[in-house]
């Protein structure tokens, strides 16, 4: 009784894990930008979130709060609890701001390293320049 092994050669492996190696070059790099997209979404939908507590809070006051003041003011008739930054650092509030030409105020954040400036996912993300970024 003489059974014939079946299984796979050293060539068919050797091509599976190259495909599957070409297959990981691809995906990997789409897989591992959607964090920092997903990030950058929830500061531009938090930002827009605490510009309309401000309005609200505007309507009440008819002025916005003054930079002593902050965004703190706006806890928790206007705005719940004060969000922060997908990196934890607290959204900073400037009146008047230094920015923006439509709005009495600058709201950002400094981005994933928390300092003024940088480039990329270290960039500061504000009020000014959320239009500028949807037209692109």
């Amino acid at each position: 009784m003489n059974k014939q092994q079946r299984g796979f050669t050293l060539i068919e492996i050797m091509v599976v894990v190259v495909i599957l190696g070409i297959l990981a070059s691809v995906v990997m790099p789409q897989i591992m930008d959607k964090p920092d997209t997903a990030r950058l979404t929830k500061v531009k939908q938090d930002i827009r979130a605490i510009e309309s507590a401000l309005d609200l809070y505007k309507l009440d006051k008819f002025n916005y709060p003054s930079t002593e003041e902050g965004i703190e003011i706006l806890s928790p008739k206007y705005l719940g609890r004060r969000p922060q930054d997908p990196w934890g650092n607290n959204y900073l509030y400037l009146n008047p701001g230094e920015h923006s030409d439509s709005s009495a105020f600058d709201l950002f954040s400094y981005g994933a390293d928390g300092k003024p400036d940088g480039e990329g996912m270290n960039a500061d993300i504000g009020n000014w320049a959320l239009e500028e970024k949807e037209e692109e």
